[in-house]
């Protein structure tokens, strides 16, 4: 196996509790990466009693992607503390634009200055423009609103900017010259009819990521995109998945482990000559032209 040289590397990572998130923090751990990992549990629509239910069964759709959602990130803990890895944990909504300066004072009070910031949290509420596509089945499928726009571009969107931000104005504060951003999109970032403000703010993170790209080259970061295809973090139904494998030239799903590897080559040495980059990881489900 080829060593990526992280060893003793601090990462921040949000969206850590479950599924993409929680499969890199595990694969940085894996590499000797002291991690810092963020997660927030948004409000549910389902009881704890349907959640466990769900995630026993372990059967896709809505309900199971919001049990792994609201998982408490112990598990994620006590996977580190045995194997002998190092993690510290902080529960922040991103939303709240004060949480952004504060994850990095903690991180830095616990493990030391990051070096590696992977953005991988997200919102999501499906929306449509067309009156005659809402739903009320799962959570639903609702018109677009102002409120609703507005959530999806602050969680996403501007949080991604300003963690950025954060992330830089501590690197330059602590003399560092080696630094990794990965941000995680969509392969469906450029149009996602039912889904439109996700789509939207996914596609505002490509841009910030490509303008980030250009101006801290110079202090020797590097920033990339991940943009996932179908990957199994719950929500997926059975009979969705095999339609997808179907048209997928691999010939399955994603699982979250297939994006964390991706992650560790965008954070390694090998990519130090790869920045302002969208890769594609999905198993050919979506090929650019």
């Amino acid at each position: 196996m080829i060593d990526p040289k992280l060893e003793g590397k601090v990462a921040l990572i949000t969206g850590a509790n479950h599924g993409i998130g929680a499969a890199t923090a595990l694969a940085l751990g894996k590499h000797r990466v002291k991690v810092f990992a963020s997660f927030f549990r948004p409000p549910c629509p389902y009881s704890e009693t349907e959640l466990k239910r769900a995630e026993k069964t372990g059967i896709g759709g809505d309900i199971l992607y919001q049990a792994m959602q609201q998982k408490p990130i112990s598990h994620l803990v006590n996977q580190f503390k045995d194997a002998g890895m190092t993690i510290s944990t902080l529960e922040a909504d991103l939303a709240d634009e004060s949480n952004i300066s504060k994850l990095f004072e903690v991180c830095e009070e616990e493990l030391g200055p990051v070096d590696i910031l992977i953005n991988n949290h997200t919102h999501c509420v499906l929306e449509t423009f067309d009156p005659e596509q809402t739903s009320t089945e799962g959570s639903g499928i609702f018109l677009s609103t102002a409120a609703n726009i507005d959530a999806h571009f602050v969680i996403n969107s501007r949080a991604y900017a300003l963690l950025m931000q954060a992330y830089l104005k501590q690197y330059l504060k602590n003399g560092l010259n080696w630094g990794r951003i990965v941000n995680t999109s969509t392969d469906a970032a450029h149009c996602h009819p039912l889904n439109i403000s996700y789509a939207a703010s996914k596609h505002a993170i490509e841009s910030y990521s490509r303008s980030a790209a250009c101006e801290l080259g110079k202090y020797g970061i590097t920033v990339n995109v991940i943009a996932p295809g179908p990957v199994q973090t719950g929500y997926i139904l059975p009979e969705d998945e095999e339609a997808l494998a179907k048209s997928t030239p691999l010939g399955r799903v994603g699982n979250p482990e297939d994006i964390a590897d991706v992650t560790i080559f965008l954070c390694s040495e090998q990519a130090r000559w790869l920045t302002g980059q969208l890769l594609y990881v999905g198993g050919g489900y979506r090929i650019p032209q």
